[in-house]
């Protein structure tokens, strides 16, 4: 089973002004969604996602991207870097779990009749 990940890193928390730069991305609100190529029984493929914050160091601003100028991928890319390799894993891997689970649980709800 392959799972496709996709990083959406576009809400963003900024300086209005940190030295002569305005709009100083410090904050990225990031969300992740991994989709299985399997189905589930109704057709859908099988999805999980994670969400959280990750702070991005404002301390050299050298190589400073306009906000305008701003993509998704620059954004996932300074995330990524800023969590470490071990945290992306660690993120797309429990994602992988999430999805494995739904396809074959270890465990199941179900309701007893009166």
């Amino acid at each position: 089973m392959a799972v496709v990940y996709v990083w959406d890193c576009r809400t963003v928390d900024c300086y209005p002004t940190d030295g002569n730069y305005t709009d100083v991305v410090y904050r990225v609100h990031w969300r992740v969604t991994g989709t299985s190529d399997q189905r589930d029984p109704e057709g859908e493929f099988y999805t999980a996602t994670s969400i959280d914050i990750q702070t991005i160091s404002t301390s050299d601003l050298s190589n400073f991207t306009p906000f305008a100028d701003l993509t998704n991928s620059d954004v996932v890319a300074w995330t990524k870097a800023a969590m470490g390799s071990a945290q992306v894993t660690e993120i797309e891997t429990g994602i992988q779990s999430t999805i494995n689970n739904e396809i074959n649980p270890s465990s199941v709800t179900l309701t007893v009749k009166d």
